[in-house]
């Protein structure tokens, strides 16, 4: 008999609860499923968001009863606003925040998404939206037919360095990544399978049950196939990594703090406009509708 005991792994039905505010989470067969929501609508990214991803992420990779993840958000839409009020906490003082909820939260979420969740996933947008890193750094994805890949930030008048850059860069390729991060270039769903961004182009409400079938198929190989297959798809990501995440980081941050540029949501409706942007437009669409069930 062993001396001592083996540390308890997470309980499904327990973490479910604790990420509740943040995601919705079923399991079927090994099968784990997150939707990324906020209040139950659309995604507002926001510093708890921030945090709880790369949480989240170690979290499921501890569990050894999630075989394949399926990681989305709700609505329409993939990310639909900023929330003002809790990026005002860095925004009120940097020096002392900016590196707790910027830097170490924001690298963590994809580096817990490469290193710690050691299954095979599947990242499925749902419509346009920022920060598709998340999705596009799966070892799979796909997309709905009224999905539009932008990286706003230089837009915006932020750098582009805090992880979608990297994938756009891995992805793309140097000189069509400038121009998307530069040029705010709007990649709809057909064009991103085009460039490589994406593996399949979905209609809309037959999105979720066919990441589904994809990972019942991937759960048909044995779970050491599957899972050391998982580790060679994430070789050149963990690179990526290693070679400009944290330099990303820190070119934004630092940036970021002497510009006094600020996460305000108002600034996405106002380069919609002067870009003429339908995508982000649409966003308050999902986002009213979201308000009026909140209200009901």
């Amino acid at each position: 008999m062993a001396l001592t005991k083996m540390v308890p792994t997470p309980v499904f039905e327990e973490y479910k609860e604790l990420f509740a505010e943040h995601f919705f989470l079923s399991r079927e067969n090994g099968i784990l499923t997150v939707q990324m929501h906020t209040l139950g609508g659309p995604v507002q990214w926001s510093l708890e968001l921030h945090r709880a991803i790369w949480q989240l992420f170690r979290t499921v990779g501890s569990d050894p009863e999630n075989e394949v993840m399926i990681f989305t958000a709700t609505g329409n839409v993939w990310v639909a606003a900023f929330d003002d009020e809790s990026f005002a906490r860095v925004e009120a003082d940097p020096a002392k925040n900016s590196y707790d909820y910027g830097i170490f939260d924001g690298r963590h979420m994809l580096m817990s998404l490469i290193n710690d969740v050691e299954i095979p996933t599947i990242g499925v947008l749902n419509g346009p939206g920022a920060h598709t890193e998340l999705a596009m750094m799966c070892d799979l994805t796909i997309c709905s037919d009224n999905t539009v890949i932008m990286d706003p930030h230089f837009s915006l008048g932020m750098v582009p360095g805090d992880g979608i850059h990297s994938a756009l860069i891995e992805l793309l390729g140097i000189k069509r990544a400038a121009y998307a991060m530069v040029m705010n270039e709007q990649i709809p769903a057909q064009k991103a399978l085009e460039y490589g961004l994406v593996n399949e182009v979905v209609p809309r409400d037959r999105l979720m049950d066919r990441a589904m079938e994809i990972a019942k198929t991937i759960m048909a190989k044995p779970r050491v196939v599957r899972r050391m297959t998982g580790q060679i798809l994430r070789r050149p990501w963990k690179q990526r990594i290693v070679d400009d995440l944290d330099c990303g980081f820190a070119m934004e941050m630092y940036a970021y703090m002497c510009s006094g540029e600020k996460h305000v949501d108002s600034k996405l409706d106002e380069i919609a406009e002067r870009e003429g942007i339908e995508s982000l437009r649409n966003r308050r669409e999902g986002m009213d509708e979201a308000a009026k069930g909140q209200g009901a």
